[in-house]
């Protein structure tokens, strides 16, 4: 380790943060866009009630998407973030094998994880918000 480079350690941590929730955003948003589809997309794999699950995720990734950015709920949310994306990587894309596959899955998988261990830094407003809810 370079211990000169510790000082950006929360500033890492809100890149990682802003450049995660911009992409779970870009994703849940044509999901809400067409509910519909995304409902019977859902159900064709396997997830059922489509509806139910389709509105789940695409409410989890713009409004957990958002909160990331801002960091609220940080950690809580990025295990939910790991799950999904953990079922994705099994489920829906591992046929398809790493390359062109499962591989955006896993990266996505790895830094909720890191998310999830390491919070959300002191640039986030869990560090300001007198909320203790976990």
């Amino acid at each position: 380790m370079i211990p000169i480079l510790w000082v950006f350690n929360d500033f890492a941590l809100l890149v990682v943060r802003i450049v995660f929730g911009i992409i779970f955003i870009a994703h849940g948003l044509p999901k809400l866009r067409n509910i519909e589809a995304t409902s019977q997309g859902f159900q064709a794999m396997g997830f059922a009630p489509g509806a139910f699950w389709a509105r789940f995720i695409a409410l989890l990734e713009v409004l957990g998407g958002g909160a990331m950015i801002v960091g609220v709920m940080v950690q809580p949310l990025a295990w939910l973030f790991a799950i999904e994306m953990l079922v994705t990587a099994l489920k829906v894309n591992r046929k398809k094998g790493l390359v062109g596959g499962y591989e955006f899955d896993l990266i996505l998988l790895a830094v909720a994880v890191l998310l999830g261990t390491l919070g959300a830094g002191k640039i986030s407003l869990d560090q300001y918000l007198p909320v203790f809810l976990f």
